[in-house]
């Protein structure tokens, strides 16, 4: 892939111009992914065509898969957010002619010269989340745009890319004006410590998450105690009690590193009130998850019916997660030097087993570098996550692109964190080869 001359903030203005353009009394389709950064992504561009009175209708969608793509009208305008860079070649194939992407995935093929595609990975692989780079183009539309900057942010911490804030992103926070507090990476900060800590998944805490008992054995410890009757929050820690807590959670996770749960706390004033931004984008993933991305939208756009449902479905979801994590860690496993693979068939949902691989990458049970490959199955497909433990270690997606090449089926994502879509009857030939490039990979290193 050859990266481009013209700076990032240049080629923004370049597509900008060119979609404004082929737009004008044209109706746009909207196709985003399903998760926080996607459905941030979407809340933006739909709000400020909205001040433009642009025609256009939504699509949220898991993965693009070629049927779809070839479905696709040729009259309209399509506009993909926080996909697209993978699956260039069908959309190529598909003849589509007015075809806008801002996406930050790695670009798989040769980009045709007919489709507009905005991507950081072009441009000295700037960490900026699809949200930041819909954020900066949808900001040429009206300066009243701004007010959207705070779902950018949202977007980037849902694709936890805050620890890589560059000085885009930090120029995005500012307009946003976004709250930032050092502090315990366990969420919500917001809300009282005992639950808080008994759903931590990030980190999983061993001996606390999903264990009542546990909870209560970690804040007598560090002698944190509930006041009339209710816990503190995160946030209304004191340093001292903090120092403690965090402590504490180090002894039941001692290859965890201070790094990695200590950093920066973001609070959005969402619905009038502050909140954790990593709530809020727990929120939106477990509506996506459930099916509905509309609710997600609605809520990314404040409207009051939306809050009840999504905080209905994220209490659903985290105890589908406890669960699952439950099934993942109990189940029998193929392993070999350097990875786990956990084929959960049906046992745990399609649309969670990429959090579960996120998950158990970040826990103490695996050596750095490790990679951690999930399965679940859904119709007759089969989802596949990959994560590398750690910060160092082999390419997945490299390794996903040589197994998918041979048994076919749809691949995205990054160096630490992939995915792919095969089809069920190639489960056990997909198994098979992942397992003997997973050994060669070793080997070479």
């Amino acid at each position: 892939m050859e990266k481009r001359e013209s700076s990032l903030e240049e080629e923004i203005d370049l597509v900008y111009e060119k979609f404004m353009e082929q737009s004008e009394n044209q109706e746009i389709l909207i196709i985003s992914h399903f998760d926080t950064d996607g459905i941030s992504s979407a809340a933006i561009m739909i709000q400020a065509l909205k001040s433009l009175d642009k025609r256009f209708s939504v699509k949220i969608v898991k993965s693009l898969e070629k049927d779809f793509i070839d479905s696709l009208p040729k009259e309209k305008i399509i506009i993909f957010l926080d996909l697209g860079s993978g699956v260039l070649n069908y959309i190529e194939e598909a003849k589509l002619k007015n075809v806008f992407i801002i996406d930050h995935h790695e670009i798989a093929q040769k980009i045709p010269k007919e489709i507009n595609l905005l991507n950081s990975e072009l441009h000295n692989n700037k960490k900026i989340s699809a949200s930041c780079l819909t954020y900066l183009f949808c900001k040429k539309m009206g300066s009243e745009n701004k007010r959207l900057s705070k779902l950018a942010i949202l977007g980037m911490i849902g694709d936890t890319l805050e620890k890589d804030i560059a000085k885009i992103n930090n120029g995005i926070l500012e307009e946003g004006e976004i709250k930032r507090k050092r502090g315990l990476l366990i969420y919500p900060s917001t809300r009282p410590l005992n639950r808080v800590l008994e759903y931590s998944s990030y980190p999983y805490i061993p001996e606390v998450t999903g264990n009542p008992k546990g909870v209560l054995d970690i804040l007598r410890e560090v002698n944190i105690k509930p006041e009339n009757g209710k816990y503190k929050s995160l946030i209304e820690l004191d340093e001292e009690e903090m120092e403690k807590l965090i402590t504490a959670i180090m002894l039941r996770n001692p290859k965890v590193k201070t790094k990695e749960i200590v950093g920066d706390i973001f609070l959005i004033k969402f619905f009038n009130k502050l909140e954790d931004a990593r709530e809020l984008s727990a929120k939106i993933n477990a509506c996506s998850r459930y099916g509905e991305s509309g609710t997600a939208l609605l809520l990314c756009m404040e409207i009051n019916k939306a809050k009840k449902k999504a905080d209905a479905l994220h209490v659903k979801h985290r105890q589908k997660i406890l669960s699952a994590l439950k099934f993942a860690s109990e189940t029998e496993k193929i392993s070999g030097k350097g990875f786990v693979i956990i084929n959960a068939r049906n046992q745990i949902q399609d649309t969670i087993i990429g959090t579960v691989a996120s998950i158990l990458s970040k826990s103490a049970i695996y050596e750095e570098g490790t990679i951690i490959t999930t399965l679940a199955q859904y119709e007759n497909k089969i989802k596949v996550s990959s994560r590398t433990v750690g910060k160092n270690g082999r390419n997945v997606r490299e390794i996903l692109a040589r197994v998918v090449s041979s048994t076919g089926g749809e691949i995205g994502g990054h160096e630490f964190a992939a995915g792919c879509l095969i089809s069920l009857e190639k489960e056990q030939e997909f198994i098979d080869t992942l397992k003997k490039n997973l050994e060669i990979e070793v080997i070479k290193v």
